[in-house]
């Protein structure tokens, strides 16, 4: 089913800087989320970290410090930041957002005296007793994770939770409006954002692509690193690029370059994640390589058969299910979740989750993440891109409005459907620039596995395309 052969990846177009957001489509992600909510004000967390939920409400991400977005009454907006932040809250396009100086969002050691105090910001925001709060932190608990009968802990640092509690009449835990697998706010994206986020999500594939492509024997891991070509854009995660050959034991695909020189025969894992999308690749130093190759094609499997079962509508159980299922098949099975839901960082939620009725809906913006394990020592093998679902309405907006973009992805699909091999259906839009492009051997990036024989046809018709769906 699956077999080596030589295929040239095309150039899908060349990707310009994408549009960005306007205060407007901002505003509207602020009134969406209060009014999930169903509070009197809505307090939204950030620190450096865990920075998604406060750039996709306002376009702003705190740099060293803290920060907070109220949103409240009557349009209210209130950006509470610390002594560093504070000017820099000018780079966010929300209308009508205040900042609010809150010097206990400040580093350490920082002057104190002139806002010292974060329960007086918060009153002078505008909270009162009277008012019911909702806190958005990083991520929530589920009930399992937690005993007693009291209210789950807030994923919040406690000074914010108590300083929320002292100035509000009652604090209740948000979280679920933007981050729920299937119905949080972040879960769904519109066009104006996929374009955003597609020519990140090129990008990142481009950087993995050229350190793929490039590495040689003897190279160090900064050297080999240092080919991504990167040009400033925001990154979601550290990037990422580790070896190591059988003596040294696993490879540990999370970490960062070092100067440890590679080796034919060494396997070599690299991952690039921009703000909307994160590619990996992982795979051998060699030029062939029988056993690796064999393990390395029923892990292709598994991922034709992730994009055979997506589609709009399906339970993230049985997704979760039919790509563990086949990828056993090859011994087999996904570290993590098969697949999950990307954007500004790496990973927010997944609705892919053994026994999951969560079901995949259009708008949603997902990485396929399948990262095959168990894997002898000094081996890495990785295949991962990110795609969006997008419904009839929501594919013919993209072409209405971003024809560049739109080109691109109908170009992948075709590659992906008539190159590649893969049944996908005319929701995946792929988003990466090598898409599904796995060479197990580095050194003959060339050699891309695919569908050993054509597809069997499947009644959705050809992909659609841009005339079509004018």
């Amino acid at each position: 089913m699956v077999r080596l052969r030589e295929i040239a990846i095309p150039d899908f177009g060349a990707i310009a800087d994408p549009v960005p957001l306007s205060g407007a489509t901002y505003a509207a992600r602020c009134d969406a989320a209060l009014a999930a909510a169903g509070t009197d004000w809505l307090m939204v967390y950030a620190d450096r970290e865990h920075m998604a939920n406060i750039a996709f409400l306002s376009g702003f991400e705190p740099r060293f410090e803290e920060a907070l977005l109220l949103l409240g009454p009557a349009g209210a907006r209130v950006l509470v930041a610390g002594n560093e932040c504070l000017s820099y809250a000018r780079i966010s396009p929300l209308p009508g957002l205040r900042p609010l100086l809150s010097q206990t969002m400040s580093l350490a050691g920082q002057d104190r005296t002139i806002a010292p105090r974060l329960t007086d910001v918060l009153r002078d925001a505008g909270i009162g007793h009277s008012h019911r709060l909702g806190l958005v932190g990083w991520k929530y608990l589920e009930s399992a994770e937690w005993d007693g009968d009291a209210p789950l802990p807030m994923y919040l640092p406690a000074v914010h939770v108590a300083a929320a509690t002292r100035v509000a009449g009652s604090v209740v835990d948000a979280t679920p409006v933007l981050l729920h697998p299937e119905t949080g706010q972040r879960s769904i994206i519109g066009a104006d954002q996929i374009a955003v986020f597609e020519a990140a999500a090129a990008r990142s594939s481009e950087m993995v692509w050229s350190i793929l492509s490039q590495v040689r024997p003897g190279d160090s891991e900064r050297e080999a690193a240092a080919r991504m070509g990167y040009r400033g854009e925001p990154f979601a995660v550290h990037a990422m690029l580790a070896s190591g050959d059988a003596a040294g034991g696993p490879v540990i695909g999370l970490a960062s370059a070092g100067s440890r020189r590679i080796a034919e025969g060494d396997g070599v894992s690299t991952a690039v994640g921009l703000w909307g999308g994160l590619t990996a690749r992982g795979g051998l130093v060699t030029a062939g390589h029988d056993a690796f190759e064999s393990l390395a094609a029923g892990y292709f499997a598994g991922l034709l058969r992730w994009y055979e079962v997506a589609d709009i509508g399906v339970e993230g159980g049985t997704l979760e299910a039919e790509v563990q299922a086949t990828l056993a098949q090859g011994g087999l099975r996904s570290m993590l979740n098969p697949g999950h839901l990307t954007g500004h960082e790496e990973w927010s939620a997944t609705p892919v989750r053994p026994g999951s009725t969560d079901r995949l809906r259009s708008g949603m913006h997902m990485q396929v993440d399948v990262i095959p394990t168990p894997m002898p020592d000094g081996w890495a093998l990785n295949c991962e891109d990110s795609i969006v679902f997008a419904d009839e309405h929501l594919r013919a907006e993209l072409a209405r409005d971003y024809p560049a973009v739109w080109a691109r992805i109908t170009a992948r699909r075709a590659f992906m459907t008539d190159v590649i091999g893969a049944q996908i259906a005319p929701s995946v839009l792929p988003l990466s620039a090598t898409p599904l492009c796995l060479p197990p051997c580095w050194l003959r990036s060339d050699r891309l596995f695919s569908r050993g024989r054509p597809p069997a046809p499947r009644c959705w018709g050809h992909p659609p395309t841009l005339r079509s769906l004018q």
